[in-house]
């Protein structure tokens, strides 16, 4: 019996997972996603834990992938991985302008940036599943 386990497989299946019940969920409740994001421009306390749990997660997801030419999956996981650390810092540390840039980008885009989440979500998810052996 094999008892490995594929970190890339399982990354992109429970990031595919999140993605899609966050997408789904903010196409079910339009202007949810920018009401949060407002809360977290106004509490220091929300934006340092959101930074730092998504610098935990960033790390986990970039540290626990192998980074193999040869499979293309495992090169996007590792990347998003690096690109959530970078954008946790942003938030870290200029949480005011990133977040106006959000703000400005979901008023008139919500439903563009749902869809593309779901859809985001549900290929990750796919390809994740088809990475199991």
């Amino acid at each position: 019996m094999d008892m490995t386990l594929n970190v890339t497989a399982w990354s992109a299946t429970l990031l595919g997972l999140s993605a899609l019940f966050a997408g789904i969920g903010a196409l079910r409740k339009p202007g949810i996603w920018r009401t949060m994001i407002e809360e977290v421009e106004k509490s220091p306390t929300l934006q340092f834990v959101c930074g730092m749990l998504e610098l935990l997660v960033g790390a986990v997801i970039y540290l626990a992938n192998p980074w193999l030419p040869g499979d293309i999956l495992a090169c996007i996981i590792k990347a998003m991985g690096g690109l959530m650390m970078v954008e946790a810092l942003a938030i870290l540390g200029f949480c005011d302008i990133y977040t106006q840039f959000w703000l400005r980008t979901l008023s008139h885009m919500h439903r563009g940036w749902a869809s593309v989440t779901v859809l985001f979500g549900a290929v990750l998810l796919v390809a994740g599943a088809l990475q199991f052996n």
